[in-house]
């Protein structure tokens, strides 16, 4: 279950403020977050996540309360428990379509890496259709790959949170709706909680719940 409760957050010399008195998502539950651009959707995220932390206020993910931990449990808690689509990418140029997938399990001593990852990083590349590229630098890939890769690389340890920014926002319409497949059947068969910002209003109907962030956010000075 993910539980935001009297969250206030700004951005140091802006005049944006995100104000969540409270949201809650149930455990296995498909939430899609829209809203204009700038309303706080990709904050809320990465708050959620541990990336950003809350001013005032606490998030609790799977019974763990993020704002309270520090950098480095953050850090850990979210390698080991959330799967995130950076809308960015955030993938590493120099290194190949697998290494990029299998990066979770270097970054943190708190996983070793095995040839099970190996397998399982294989298997999600052949879900999406990346299996001949495996071995191919990401710098070499089309917007539509790396964002295939990138989707792999959140699935790799199976996590009970999936956080997604824009995850088919690069991918044409097969391909899209390829990855949502990919995703739903992940959800499904784990029972995991999905949170995606989409800006496409035509997927709404397939998520259990739509939220509005645009009711989240004020300026600065209309909440002084």
């Amino acid at each position: 279950m993910i539980a935001l409760k009297d969250i206030e957050f700004r951005y140091p010399g802006s005049d944006f403020c995100l104000r969540v008195p409270e949201m809650v998502v149930a455990r296995g539950t498909t939430v899609a977050l829209i809203g204009p651009s700038g309303s706080g959707k990709t904050t809320i995220l990465n708050l959620i996540a541990g990336i950003l932390v809350p001013d005032t206020g606490h998030i609790a993910t799977n019974d763990v309360d993020l704002s309270r931990l520090g950098d480095s449990a953050r850090r850990a808690f979210r390698i080991q428990n959330i799967g995130l689509v950076f809308q960015e990418f955030e993938l590493i140029e120099h290194l190949s379509v697998l290494d990029n997938i299998l990066l979770p399990c270097r970054i943190t001593p708190a996983i070793s890496l095995q040839q099970t990852h190996r397998d399982r990083a294989a298997d999600l590349a052949r879900e999406v259709g990346l299996a001949d590229k495996l071995r191919r630098y990401v710098r070499k890939l089309s917007q539509g790959e790396r964002q295939r890769v990138a989707l792999c690389r959140a699935l790799l340890l199976e996590p009970a949170l999936l956080l997604c920014d824009e995850p088919t926002g690069n991918l044409d319409p097969i391909n899209k709706a390829h990855v949502l497949q990919i995703l739903f059947d992940y959800v499904n068969r784990h029972d995991t909680t999905l949170l995606t910002v989409t800006h496409d209003h035509e997927l709404l109907p397939r998520f259990d719940e739509t939220i509005d962030c645009q009711q989240f956010h004020a300026s600065s000075e209309a909440i002084a």
